[in-house]
Parts: C-alpha cells; structure tokens; sequence
C-alpha cells in the first residue's frame, strides 16, 4: 500500500465505515421478529461490514484491512460523541419529542462501548483467520475460508456486543433469543452471498492487479501501518 496506490481500496473503506455506523446507531436498538425468531435491527446490514473486512484482507491483506478496522473505530467514537451532545441539548419550546429520542438514542453509549469492544476483537479474528487460511490453502477455497472466518468472527462479535449493550435492558430470554438467532442469520447470509462474493473479489483482483498473501505481515492489532 506505501508503494502502490489502489484505485477503489478508499471506496471499500468508505463502505465499510458507513455501513458500521448506521447498523450500530440506527440499527441496533430496533428488534424485529420474523415467525418466532428475533432480531437487532442492525441484523440487515452488519453483515456486510463483515463482508467487506474479508473483501478487503483477500485482496489488499489483513494491513490494509487493519487500517479500515481503526478508521471505523474513529467514527464510531465521533459518532457516539454526536449522539451524547445532541442528547444533552435542551429541547426547544413546543418540541415534544425528548422522550422518544432518549428511549432511541438513550443507550447509545453501552451500544457503542459493545460495538467498538465487540467489532474490534471480531474483526480482528476474522480477518487473521481468513489471512491465515489463505497460506495454509495456497489461495484456493474461497467459499471455506470465508465461511469458516466468519464463523469464528461472527460468533466472537456476538457474544461480546449483545450482552454488554443490552444486559440489564433487555430481558434475559430475550437477550439469549436475539444473540442465537442473530448469530445463525449472520453465517447464513454469509454464505448465501458467497457467489456475489466471488464475483466482486475477483474483479477486484484484477482492476487492482493484486491478490495478496500475507507470508510476513506484522498481525498487531494496535499499528495503523500498512507494513508487512
């Protein structure tokens, strides 16, 4: 990435913030039930960012992906600051709408605490495991490494966010409901857009002329440098 500049990597990055906002902030507070199962309503959308993690460790590497992990960390902490201070704002004369703004937004901040803590750890794990696997099948199996990545991502994103967000807010049975079918909907629709998945990393590859494999990449979590 120092020596050679991509043409659509700062798109992907751009996707992938957005999508981490909006499912996080708009989308998660809302549940939703489809037959007996429940929902976060952020279940829509947040697979995509996930989606676009192992887009980007396939094609540019996991440092390149690390670097678009910390640039969505960022906004969702001037996200969450604009939430506060919007919440804290006095509410106009004849402007009866506080309550129900609060009863949105009012837990934004353990949401956004379990998100960063959540997607931090998870992304991390996903993108190592899918680097990782990358080596050890010489790039082949494209459909098994991200599946079994998003499994071990997914499961981990889960089972930190949920509790930490919604814990004491929720009920219990609840709670356990929307963790276990929100985890099972993430890894089916993973695997549902698999061949969409195919499609767009192999275009990528070739637009980009790269397919990266990461034989010396520094895997600390905490470096902002594309280094290898």
């Amino acid at each position: 990435m120092a020596e050679k500049k991509y043409r659509y990597y700062d798109f992907v990055m751009a996707a992938f913030v957005c999508i981490m906002i909006c499912s996080n902030v708009i989308g998660a507070p809302k549940v939703f039930s489809i037959g007996e199962m429940s929902f976060g309503g952020g279940i829509l959308f947040f697979p995509v960012s996930y989606l676009f993690g192992d887009i980007l460790t396939e094609v540019y590497g996991y440092a390149s992906a690390r670097r678009v992990v910390w640039a969505g960390f960022a906004a969702m902490i001037f996200a969450s600051f604009t939430s506060w201070l919007v919440l804290k704002l006095p509410p106009a004369p004849g402007w009866n709408d506080q309550a129900a703004f609060e009863t949105v937004f009012g837990a934004t901040w353990r949401i956004v605490l379990g998100s960063l803590l959540a997607f931090l750890v998870g992304e991390f794990c996903n993108s190592y495991v899918l680097a990782k696997l990358k080596i050890r099948m010489a790039g082949k199996h494209l459909w098994l490494r991200f599946v079994l990545s998003t499994i071990v991502g997914e499961g981990i994103d889960t089972t930190i966010f949920y509790p930490l967000a919604f814990f004491g807010i929720w009920p219990q049975s609840l709670l356990f409901k929307v963790m276990l079918s929100s985890y099972l909907f993430k890894v089916t629709w993973e695997v549902a857009v698999t061949p969409f998945t195919y499609i767009f990393v192999n275009w990528l590859k070739r637009a980009e002329e790269v397919d990266f494999f990461d034989y010396h990449t520094n895997f600390n979590p905490f470096s902002v440098k594309v280094d290898r």
